[in-house]
């Protein structure tokens, strides 16, 4: 078959060859075609993982993505922005167990301008020097160049002098347009997703890509978010990884209209073909935090070599009720049933330390 031959020859596939794949390949033999890759990239038998926490610093949002059962429209009693003692602790906590970033995101708060981020960081930065800091999503550095009439290169540079550490690929979700009007007509399209992540690659900022799949989204889309950012690694390399995940509907608006979650063996097929395509990511990670921890380990066959996050604390996907918890030997020890050393990474992949 001619596509399997030119990945076993090491050779770059076509978006017709990736859709094939991704609809016509039997299953357990996409499996060891992604398996095949990613051992050809990573032949240490290591898989990774980090410690962090996700801190949301608020909840309010005007996007209202039909997706999301987590944020709070402005003036609503649920609404919050996370003071500083919280944020302390929240870290103090971090740290305590072993943990070496945050992943600090939230809503499009209308009220927080360029400097309550600066101020943000810094305070982070002062009180806990040791933290890298990975955060503020596409569109929310989108929002806040709106809000203060900044550019997004301006943004990014400030943010970036207070501190900020690399930025996560949130608000991806489908990097198509027409998809993208109809589960977040408020959110930033495509170009200006790109737009971001170019920007602070430039500026020397790595960043990850993300992608949830398995709401209105059809095989051609997840195809060309594979694409779009293939395209720009190519430009700059400034991904460290790519991190797809099915999208959770309970709570949502949106799963008024799609009552059924993509099944695991969807999970494992768009996994193993990222892995096959983005053949410029060097890292593709697991998420067990939407498909459990068996699964997860099951996806280490299939492409990914990162577990993901220990993830000391997440409350958007869980707001969906997504509830998954894991323990740190829980991690560890699922890593090496599946016949791999586990490894502590940081943010930047580098290693931290390895558990035999």
């Amino acid at each position: 078959m001619e596509v399997v031959d030119k990945v076993l020859a090491g050779k770059r596939i076509t978006e017709e060859e990736a859709l094939w794949l991704l609809r016509e390949s039997e299953l357990l033999e996409l499996g060891q075609l992604a398996n095949f890759v990613r051992n050809k990239k990573h032949p240490d038998r290591v898989v990774t993982f980090v410690i962090d926490r996700n801190i949301n610093y608020t909840n309010i949002c005007v996007c209202k993505c039909k997706f999301c059962a987590f944020y709070r429209e402005p003036g609503s009693k649920e609404g919050y922005v996370i003071d500083r003692d919280t944020l302390r602790k929240k870290i103090e906590e971090t740290l305590e167990l072993g943990g070496t970033s945050i992943l600090i995101q939230g809503g499009l708060n209308p009220q927080l301008g360029i400097e309550y981020y600066e101020e943000l960081l810094s305070f982070i930065k002062e009180n806990f020097p040791q933290i890298h800091i990975h955060g503020f999503s596409a569109p929310e550095i989108v929002h806040i160049s709106r809000v203060s009439g900044l550019t997004v290169k301006e943004v990014i540079e400030r943010l970036k002098k207070a501190g900020l550490g690399s930025i996560p690929g949130g608000g991806a979700e489908i990097l198509v347009d027409r998809v993208r009007k109809r589960i977040a007509p408020n959110k930033v399209r495509t170009k200006e997703w790109l737009e971001v992540h170019e920007t602070a690659h430039n500026l020397g900022l790595k960043t990850t890509a993300t992608m949830m799949f398995g709401s209105l989204d059809k095989d051609e889309d997840i195809v060309e978010h594979l694409k779009v950012i293939r395209e720009l690694q190519d430009r700059t390399g400034g991904f460290t990884a790519f991190i797809p995940w099915s999208y959770q509907p309970d709570n949502t608006e949106l799963g008024k209209l799609i009552k059924e979650k993509a099944s695991g063996e969807r999970y494992l097929r768009v996994l193993a073909v990222s892995r096959i395509y983005l053949d410029n990511f060097e890292n593709l990670q697991a998420s067990w935090v939407t498909q459990g921890g068996k699964l997860a380990q099951v996806a280490l066959k299939f492409g990914a070599n990162d577990f993901g996050s220990l993830m000391i604390e997440e409350n958007v996907v869980a707001a969906a009720g997504v509830k998954f918890k894991m323990p740190l030997d829980e991690i560890i020890r699922l890593i090496k049933d599946a016949g791999f050393l586990p490894v502590q990474r940081d943010t930047l992949y580098r290693k931290v330390r390895a558990f035999q």
